[in-house]
């Protein structure tokens, strides 16, 4: 038998500890950057993509929270099923189901919030360096989830006309889409396009992601068919559990508050029952008392009945910064308005700004935003921005757009000559 000799300790002395792992090495300090900024006093913080509290309905939930703990106290107060509570899990099936898209509580998981759905996929598809085929620019909260597997990217850009879908998704171990207002461009993948990905999934067999987090925030217009239920119409119908290649992420953070960390999955079983496996070693269950909150806020109707006023707030501060933004940012940036989400894309009309610098100079004018490096997986892409619109008062998201005209006076000044 081989006996391994433990290391001599000096007996005086410290022992150098191993290193950290080496993905930790390939993060980005723009990030900490701007999370720190916002506790500083005085800062407009225009960087995040949080809601509004004004919007929770706190009464409502105090109320369902209490009789969660006092009428279901085995559900809110124990360990709960990896999956989810199974009430809770058919009320998602049933919430999502079409006549074409047949879901039961096979076909969902309940996560602790929507970013551990992301973590999770990635433990379940992602091998060590593999390919994803992800809508650019990317979240970063994806491009966070992933990163430990240090994986390869294939840039896709549903938006455009020459896309080919079957050639984005060929041959990666997954594609990740944001279809409806994606974060950070806000843009919404239009009907026909999402066919083509859906398609293209069905044809090359590659699982398909559709994180939808904003897919309620609609100003204009009428919200368009899930990306799952196109898929559901594509497969035979035969009364089973749907058993296609689309992966549909939802959560309640905008829909009633961040806080819950209530997110879940819609998938095919055998993609669920993985899942199931990979939340097992990571928080063995979701918290009851959340699930049961949520699960009762549905059964009454509590996210529609909320969902007007989060629209009209949002709505009117989408207006407010993109008439603030055109009084004083055209000289420098162009973009679109967004139809709905959280947020405006803004890109430099000269192709030398380096957004990251210009952040820098934001600060010091007293705002902070978010730089599109962060957003690319090598972090070469530096001439957008994203400007969050759902948190900040109409009055002081202008003074915020103000301030960013003079950080990139002073900037242009110094850089762009």
């Amino acid at each position: 038998m081989t006996v391994t000799k433990p290391m001599d300790v000096p007996e005086n002395g410290d022992v150098a500890r191993p290193e950290f792992a080496s993905w930790l090495g390939v993060s980005n300090d723009i990030t900490r950057m701007f999370l720190a900024a916002g506790g500083i006093p005085g800062m407009i913080n225009i960087a995040g993509g949080l809601p509004e509290p004004e919007t929770y309905p706190v009464s409502e939930l105090a109320e369902i929270a209490a009789r969660a703990v006092s009428e279901h106290p085995r559900d809110a107060l124990n360990y709960s099923p990896i999956e989810g509570l199974p009430d809770l899990r058919d009320r998602i099936a049933k919430r999502y189901s079409t006549a074409s898209l047949h879901l039961t509580r096979q076909n969902v998981i309940i996560t602790s919030g929507g970013m551990q759905g992301l973590d999770l996929i990635g433990k379940v598809l992602l091998d060590q360096g593999g390919l994803i085929a992800a809508q650019s620019p990317t979240y970063l909260g994806a491009l966070d989830a992933w990163r430990p597997r240090l994986p390869r990217f294939r840039r896709i850009y549903p938006d455009r006309q020459d896309f080919d879908a079957v050639e984005a998704l060929a041959g990666a171990q997954f594609g990740y889409t944001v279809p409806n207002f994606s974060n950070p461009t806000g843009r919404l993948i239009g009907l026909a396009r999402r066919q083509e990905l859906v398609d293209a999934s069905h044809r090359t067999g590659v699982w398909l992601i559709e994180d939808d987090p904003y897919g309620t925030l609609f100003y204009d217009g009428e919200p368009l068919p899930r990306m799952i239920a196109l898929s559901g119409s594509s497969l035979a119908s035969s009364g089973s559990p749907y058993d296609g290649p689309l992966i549909y992420m939802g959560t309640l953070s905008k829909e009633l508050a961040p806080g819950f960390r209530i997110g879940w999955v819609i998938a095919a079983p055998e993609m669920i029952q993985a899942l199931t496996i990979a939340k097992q070693g990571s928080d063995m269950c979701t918290s009851g008392l959340n699930m049961r909150i949520a699960l009762d806020a549905l059964d009454c109707g509590l996210p529609e009945r909320a969902l007007p006023r989060i629209l009209d707030t949002y709505r009117s501060r989408r207006d407010a910064l993109c008439e603030a933004m055109s009084e004083h940012l055209t000289e420098w940036f162009e973009w679109e308005k967004p139809v709905g989400g959280m947020f405006v894309w803004a890109v430099a009309r000269d192709p030398r700004f380096d957004t990251d610098k210009l952040l820098q100079e934001a600060l010091r004018a007293g705002v902070c935003f978010t730089p599109s490096s962060v957003f690319d997986p090598e972090g070469t892409t530096r001439q957008a921005v994203r400007i969050n619109f759902t948190l900040n008062a109409s009055d002081k998201l202008a003074e915020g757009v103000k301030r960013l005209a003079t950080a990139t006076k002073a900037y242009v000044a110094e850089n762009i000559r």
